[in-house]
C-alpha cells in the first residue's frame, strides 16, 4: 500500500478493549482505494498485505471483504491466500458499518469535566468500554451518550460524536462532539496536530534517557493477531515522553502523543523494555503492583472550542487506584 498518508493519518484512534476482530472500520480511512503490487509484495497473501496495511481490518475481516466481492485482483474475484505477483492491481471497497439500531440509551453516569452545546469533555473511568462492538452493545460510553445527549446522531454514525478513543482499561480525558460541526472541528484540529494529549504513565524498570522521542512505526503483530506491535511496515507512530520521577522498580512519565495509534503507548514503551505497569497483554501476566488495570491516564487534553475558537486546556487528576499504586511503587525497594 501506499507509505503516504492515506487520510487524517494522524487522528486519534486508540481502539478499546483486547478484541480488534470486533471493532468497526476506521472511519478516518478512505473507504475504497486502489494500490498496485511491488516487486516486495510478491507471493504475500492478499488477506495479509491488506490486513497488515489497514490496522483497522483485521484479517478475518478482510476475508469476508475478499468473500464478498469487495477486494478484488485486477477486477476478478480471488480467494483469501491468493498469492500476489508483481504490477497486479488490488482493488478495495469498505461498505459503511451497519447502523445499530437496536442501541438504547443507558443512565450510565459520566464525570463531566466541560460542556457547552458543541461538545463534552468526559473523564472516563478505567472498565469503562467506549464504544459498541459486535456482542457487546450495552454499558458502553455511546449509550451513556445517548442518554445524557438525546437526539445524538451525528453523520448516522455507530459511534456518535467519538473522535478518539480510549482502551478500556485506560482512565482519563475524551472529548465527544455533539454537534456535524463540532465533529468536523475536531477532526481537523486532530489531523493538524494543534490537539494536546499527555499522558501519566508507570513503567517498569529505569527509563533512560530521562527524555526523548520514540519514533517507531506500528501495526498488527504477525504473531499474535489481536496484539498491535513495532512492524517495519507499520503506519508512522511517534510518543514523546519525559520522566517525572524514578523509583526503585519503575518510572513514572509524561508521555504526549504525536500519532494515535492502537495501543501505541503501551506498545512503544514494551518496545523500549518497559512496558507498562499492571498491562496484561503487553507487559507481565501479574503486576509487579497490586493493581488491576494499566497504569495509563489521560491526564491533560487541549483544544480549540469548536463554538469560539478559544484554546482550553482540561485536566484529570490520578484515580484513587493508581494514586495507591504509585504509593506503593514509591516504597518498594
Amino acid at each position: 500500500m501506499p507509505s503516504e498518508p492515506l487520510s487524517l493519518d494522524d487522528l486519534d484512534l486508540d481502539l478499546i478493549g483486547e478484541n480488534l476482530d470486533a471493532i468497526t472500520i476506521d472511519p478516518a480511512l478512505p473507504a475504497e482505494m486502489s494500490y498496485t503490487a511491488t516487486a516486495n509484495d510478491k507471493g504475500e497473501r492478499l488477506d495479509k498485505l491488506v490486513s497488515n496495511m489497514r490496522p483497522d481490518l483485521s484479517r478475518g475481516h478482510v476475508q469476508r471483504l475478499i468473500e464478498e466481492g469487495n477486494l478484488t485482483i485486477n477486477g476478478a474475484i480471488v480467494k483469501s491466500g491468493y498469492k500476489l505477483r508483481e504490477a497486479e492491481l488490488i482493488h478495495l471497497i469498505v461498505p459503511p458499518p451497519a447502523p445499530l439500531a437496536h442501541l438504547a440509551p443507558e443512565a450510565i453516569p459520566l464525570d463531566v469535566v466541560y460542556a457547552d452545546d458543541d461538545i463534552m469533555v468526559i473523564n472516563k473511568p478505567a472498565g469503562l468500554v467506549v464504544h459498541p462492538a459486535p456482542g457487546h452493545y450495552s454499558g458502553t460510553l455511546v449509550n451513556a451518550l445517548l442518554y445524557h445527549v438525546p437526539n445524538l446522531n451525528i453523520n448516522g454514525n455507530i459511534r456518535p460524536g467519538i473522535v478518539h478513543r480510549l482502551d478500556k482499561d485506560t482512565s482519563g480525558l475524551l472529548v465527544v462532539a455533539k454537534t456535524d460541526k463540532a465533529l468536523n472541528s475536531l477532526i481537523g484540529q486532530m489531523k493538524e496536530q494543534s490537539t494536546l494529549k499527555e499522558y501519566t504513565v508507570l513503567v517498569e524498570g529505569n527509563v533512560q534517557p530521562p527524555a526523548g522521542i520514540i519514533d517507531a512505526p506500528i501495526g498488527r503483530d504477525p504473531k499474535a493477531r489481536k496484539q498491535m506491535a513495532v512492524v517495519h511496515n507499520g503506519r508512522p507512530a511517534r510518543t514523546e515522553y519525559k520522566v517525572l520521577n524514578y523509583f526503585a522498580r519503575h518510572t513514572l512519565l509524561m508521555a504526549r502523543l504525536h500519532t494515535g495509534r492502537t495501543h501505541q503507548i503501551r506498545v512503544h514503551f514494551a518496545y523500549m523494555g518497559h512496558p507498562v505497569t499492571g498491562d496484561p497483554v503487553y507487559g507481565r501476566r501479574k503486576s509487579t503492583l497490586n493493581l488491576k488495570r494499566q497504569f495509563l491516564h489521560a491526564a491533560l487534553l487541549g483544544l480549540a472550542l469548536p463554538s469560539t475558537g478559544e484554546y482550553r486546556e482540561f485536566q484529570a487528576p490520578l484515580p484513587p487506584e493508581l494514586e495507591k499504586a504509585l504509593a506503593e511503587a514509591q516504597n518498594l525497594e
